[in-house]
């Protein structure tokens, strides 16, 4: 089976779109959370991701959007865009994200936006914060977003390493445990604006990053329309 992974699409419409005219074909699409949040067309990208059949898991901003997560544990600039979102989200919306699983667990994979531990809050930045969550997942694969910074910790005899992988080079997982993240598709924040997403294949056992193009000033312009704060913007030229 091959999935197109994404995760942290943050209401940036463009950005979605780009990735789905890149995809390859693929058997399902997952979605690690953090549908909404920052960006200026959270409707528009639920709908989206109905269109396409994603399924997904519920993210700290999406928790935030319909209150079921304490917007006053965000930075002013995110809780600001979280309060925004949640005054726009429409009633399909809202039941989209009311009916969002923590954790996702489908044959050979684990699906959460933070960690297995902590799944909607805890990031996963180093060998020793994924070797922590090993004990917390069964599955082969788990699958997190929520740094927004494409990454694989591959588990070997106890030990948790980083591995190397560049967009589109596929990269062989073999029988080890692994803990993967796609990256963000709507924030971007390893230093490169394009937007981020993985492909896996179960049956060859690999993984393949990809990088895509998009509108990143009309996703702006958007934002601004929309009184979101500037430095959320801003950001999006910079992939930071």
């Amino acid at each position: 089976m091959r999935i197109a992974v994404l995760s942290d699409i943050h209401s940036n419409l463009a950005a979605l779109n780009a990735v789905r005219d890149d995809l390859p074909s693929v058997d399902e699409i997952w979605v690690l959370g953090d549908i909404v949040g920052y960006g200026p067309q959270p409707n528009e990208v639920i709908q989206g991701l109905q269109q396409l059949g994603a399924r997904s898991v519920l993210g700290n901003h999406d928790g935030a959007a319909i209150g079921t997560v304490d917007p006053n544990d965000f930075n002013p600039d995110a809780k600001t865009a979280v309060e925004w979102t949640a005054t726009q989200l429409d009633p399909n919306a809202r039941t989209y994200l009311a009916s969002l699983p923590e954790v996702r667990v489908s044959g050979d994979l684990t699906a959460v936006h933070g960690s297995p531990r902590e799944p909607v809050w805890e990031y996963i930045t180093s060998p020793a914060v994924a070797a922590a969550n090993l004990g917390s997942f069964r599955t082969w694969l788990c699958l997190f977003g929520h740094t927004h910074v494409p990454a694989i910790f591959r588990a070997t005899d106890g030990r948790v390493e980083p591995v190397a992988a560049r967009a589109g080079d596929p990269v062989r997982l073999d029988a080890r445990r692994a803990l993967i993240n796609p990256g963000s598709v709507g924030q971007p924040r390893d230093g490169i604006p394009e937007s981020a997403y993985a492909v896996l294949d179960d049956r060859e056992a690999t993984v393949e990053f990809r990088r895509v193009e998009y509108d990143i000033g009309q996703t702006q312009r958007l934002m601004h329309s929309a009184g979101l704060p500037p430095r959320l913007a801003e950001r999006l030229a910079w992939g930071r």
